[in-house]
């Protein structure tokens, strides 16, 4: 004897399709917000990761930056130095100049000439005083030339008479006061001396 199914078999199976259909959707709705969660939750890491290096890097900076200051101010610092060096030593150098200076303003002048006023700006020498006559002067100018220690003697003035009226030459002339080069021997010796006992 056949066997008929009499119950509404097709309306038990459209409600267990929706069943699984919604199931389904379920199930793909929590897979997706899982991803969204996970990838919201990795490049959340991934920022604060970054603005942690990022603040290193900021810190490292800074510490550079401190450095590069310090540097520089110890730049300054030995700039300063160097050139208070350089000042003493040029003090250093020019402190026998003077010596030699005064050595051979002594030298050069000739007999029957003296000296009023001698002033120095840098390395002029300006000279001033009397003569007995304008050989004298010119005798004192060629001193002036064949000296080691003094150079380029330019005459300024010469009068005759000075304010006395005692027959005497009044002479100002500018020199140029020099550094020889080192060599054996005292400087300006020999033909100043030669020319002034003449």
């Amino acid at each position: 004897m056949a066997r008929i199914n009499l119950l509404p078999w097709r309306e038990s199976l459209r409600k267990k399709r929706q069943r699984d259909f919604g199931v389904a959707i379920v199930v793909a709705l929590t897979a997706v917000a899982a991803a969204a969660a996970g990838t919201h939750f990795f490049i959340d890491d991934m920022i604060q990761h970054q603005n942690k290096r990022n603040a290193f890097l900021n810190n490292e900076i800074a510490a550079m930056d401190r450095k590069i200051k310090s540097i520089q101010a110890l730049e300054k610092t030995k700039a300063k130095l160097l050139a208070r060096m350089d000042v003493i030593q040029q003090l250093q150098g020019s402190r026998p100049q003077v010596v030699h200076l005064f050595d051979e303003v002594v030298k050069t002048i000739p007999d029957g000439t003296h000296l009023n006023r001698l002033t120095q700006k840098g390395a002029e020498i300006t000279l001033s005083g009397d003569a007995q006559s304008n050989a004298r002067v010119s005798a004192y100018m060629r001193n002036i030339e064949s000296s080691k220690w003094l150079d380029k003697p330019n005459l300024q003035v010469i009068t005759n008479k000075n304010e006395k009226s005692e027959g005497l030459s009044n002479f100002s002339l500018v020199a140029q006061q020099v550094s020889p080069v080192k060599d054996s021997g005292n400087p300006g010796s020999g033909n100043v001396e030669k020319q002034a006992g003449q």
